[in-house]
């Protein structure tokens, strides 16, 4: 039995997404960030013991021990696009904290964007 043309499933158009798709990447988005966070915050656990204080790395160190070039493009990009005291501003405060709290930050941020919602009547109402 030949399948008629409006048999077919929709397929999404060029350029669009299938419903769900933004949702999915997002949410995969904020498990790289809470992994991130996890083993920042393993690293400077096992850091503190070894050294018998607390110690904290802080996200601009550590973005500069894995990628020197990308932070460096990042503090012109900056000045160039948006305002050289922005950089001075709110990315040196930024890269003070600690990189695991980052992270973590990041990670929750991009949770809370995908969250989808449970409708407010409930599934049982009227």
């Amino acid at each position: 039995m030949r399948r008629r043309k409006t048999d077919r499933p929709e397929k999404a158009g060029r350029g669009e997404y299938p419903e769900g798709f933004m949702r999915f990447l997002l949410r995969f988005a904020s498990l790289v960030a809470l992994v991130v966070a996890v083993i920042a915050g393993t690293i400077d656990s096992i850091q503190s013991v070894a050294a018998s204080a607390v110690v904290m790395t802080p996200m601009g160190d550590a973005w500069n021990d894995v990628s020197p070039s990308s932070l460096a493009s990042l503090r012109s990009a900056i000045a160039y696009y948006v305002h050289p005291r922005f950089y001075d501003m709110a990315m040196q405060w930024l890269l003070f904290q600690p990189a695991f709290a980052v992270f973590l930050v990041i990670s929750l941020l991009l949770w809370m964007v995908a969250y989808k919602r449970q409708p407010a009547a409930g599934r049982f109402s009227a």
